[in-house]
């Protein structure tokens, strides 16, 4: 296949793509809005799974990369009560499929797997259009345009591709995360360290919620969920770290000490982060020469498979264009239809809204237990 392909986005799943795209010796450019891979941090823990995410990556190769990144010991569960009661404590034995990595060190490996110049740093998407027979223009910010036969989108939630296949725009789900960090756990803070163990802490109820997980370098990263509307958020001022603290601890009144501590102690000042979801089912008429992927094109609520389903439609794309050189739109047909049908499936979700009265400790075992997991 001689077509260049045009990636927007140089996130998990784009790079998963470029990646296969030239295990297969097909020509590919990945424009990234971030100035360079250290622009900003990348986010926590991910635990990818031997049914999608790993999947993407032994299609690109890189199996041997990923076990040398994956941190012993993660896939420890801790499922607790809002008072600190533990009624559930998995260890991690080594046998379960879902070893975790940082987000950073998996990009990194993505990025060392591909020709240096593939990525185009700096290239911030202000605008797309149809040229006619399957030809799209992209415009950068900062000035400069390409014209490629073989456009797509793998830039998140607010896609500059997105509008060439689809109206959808994602909507607030009613619920948002604040952010700590709780730096030298072990030493620093070891209440809260010892709450969470040595994998992932989950603290569910109605309304509120907490989930931590420990890191490398024995950092604590915590998600604490609560069921407000934005107003409620922009009503704090998150500019005054100590003020915000205090007020989302407030939400928390009556819960452990060392369950709050991930919200009062935390190193950094506490970030807000909305979250949004497209339309259940998203999905778009074919439309030559471009299409999407991640949370591009089906982005849900955080359910634990948002960076593993990325990867697997990059993997999956990339054979699918390897598999028919010389058809693109027969490529691009059947990688769409899988997705479909993959987006309905997952958005099927069995766990609990947060909003649910079975948002409980004793609901999600419930839900562990009944799932085998």
């Amino acid at each position: 296949m001689n077509t260049p392909v045009t990636i927007v986005g140089a996130g998990l799943g784009g790079l998963v793509l470029a990646r296969v795209l030239h295990v297969h010796g097909i020509p590919v450019t990945v424009y990234e809005a971030e100035s360079s891979p250290s622009a900003r941090p990348q986010g926590g823990l991910l635990d990818i799974h031997d049914y999608n995410g790993q999947l993407a990556l032994k299609a690109a190769g890189l199996m041997e990369e990923f076990h040398a990144i994956v941190l012993e010991g993660r896939q420890a569960l801790r499922v607790v009560d809002p008072d600190g009661t533990v009624l559930l404590d998995q260890p991690d034995d080594g046998t379960g499929g879902r070893p975790e990595v940082q987000r950073g060190d998996l990009r990194q490996v993505l990025l060392d797997s591909l020709p240096a110049g593939t990525v185009r740093w700096g290239h911030k998407v202000s605008r797309t259009r149809a040229l006619g027979e399957g030809r799209h223009e992209v415009t950068f910010a900062g000035g400069g345009t390409v014209v490629t036969s073989l456009l797509v989108g793998a830039d998140g939630a607010w896609s500059r591709v997105r509008p060439l296949l689809s109206s959808a725009a994602p909507a607030y789900i009613g619920k948002s995360v604040v952010e700590t960090y709780l730096f030298d756990a072990g030493t620093r803070h070891p209440a809260a360290a010892k709450a969470v163990g040595g994998g992932m802490l989950i603290a569910p109820s109605p309304g509120r919620e907490i989930f931590a997980h420990r890191e490398k370098d024995d950092t604590l990263h915590a998600y604490v969920g609560l069921s407000e509307p934005q107003d409620w958020f922009a009503a704090i001022d998150f500019a005054d770290a100590g003020t915000a603290t205090a007020r989302i601890a407030q939400e928390f009144e009556g819960w452990a000490p060392e369950l709050t501590a991930l919200i009062t102690d935390s190193d950094v000042a506490p970030v807000w982060r909305p979250l949004y979801a497209l339309p259940t089912g998203h999905r778009w008429d074919r439309v030559p020469g471009v299409t999407l992927l991640g949370d591009a094109a089906h982005l849900a609520a955080p359910n634990g498979e948002g960076a593993n389903l990325a990867m697997l439609d990059g993997a999956e794309l990339g054979e699918a264009l390897a598999a028919h050189p010389d058809d693109v739109e027969t490529a691009l047909t059947e990688y769409e239809q899988t997705l479909f049908r993959r987006s309905a499936e997952t958005s099927t979700d069995e766990m609990p809204g947060i909003d649910s009265a079975d948002n409980t400790a004793q609901g999600l075992i419930k839900i562990f237990t009944e799932k085998g997991q």
